[in-house]
């Protein structure tokens, strides 16, 4: 079980989206270096205002490409980092994997899945509408977030697009994504 990364993204500075690089390096502990979301503690500007010094569960954003498809066809277009993630994948169902999967970006990096990334108002102020197609209802009429995953960095190490995704799934019973 596995797939490729597509694209990496990291940004200094907040902004909603991030521009594509040709490697990032994230850092055991803390995230992307250099990438404004990066820290032990919380940096998402709401979740400062509440507790600065809460964990940062938020370290390493990732979609999954198979969105993008998705949206274009209902007449959006977005490209990777656009969302504001760091790792863009492909072949990797990341919204169903479980919490505390290890997800081993190329050689060396090594990230643990916190949780789903809430979509905020921010998503409609880039594309008028894109909101309803990343919050949708599953079978059972729930909620259902799918604008990616929230994970911590366990290993340092430089990925970039190209670079394989390794899924190992964690021992004992799944527990679903919330969000983060």
């Amino acid at each position: 079980m596995g797939g490729t990364v597509a694209a990496v993204s990291s940004n200094g500075t907040y902004s909603f989206t991030k521009p594509n690089r040709e490697s990032i390096t994230l850092i055991a502990g803390f995230g992307v270096e250099g990438d404004v979301h990066g820290g032990a503690t919380v940096k998402h500007r709401f979740r400062m205002r509440k507790d600065p010094s809460q964990p940062n569960l938020r370290q390493v954003h990732l979609i999954h490409a198979e969105l993008f498809d998705e949206v274009r066809a209902a007449g959006f277009e977005v490209g990777a980092g656009e969302l504001g993630e760091n790792v863009t994948t492909r072949g990797v169902d990341l919204l169903g994997l479980p919490t505390g999967t290890l997800l081993r970006l190329g050689d060396e990096a090594v990230v643990e899945v916190t949780g789903l990334r809430n979509p905020c108002a921010q998503i409609d102020d880039f594309q008028k509408g894109l909101m309803k197609q990343v919050v949708g209802r599953d079978a059972e009429g729930g909620v259902r977030f799918r604008s990616g995953i929230m994970s911590v960095v366990v290993s340092g190490g430089a990925v970039r697009a190209g670079d394989p995704v390794g899924v190992e799934l964690p021992d004992g019973p799944h527990r679903r994504l919330e969000i983060v």
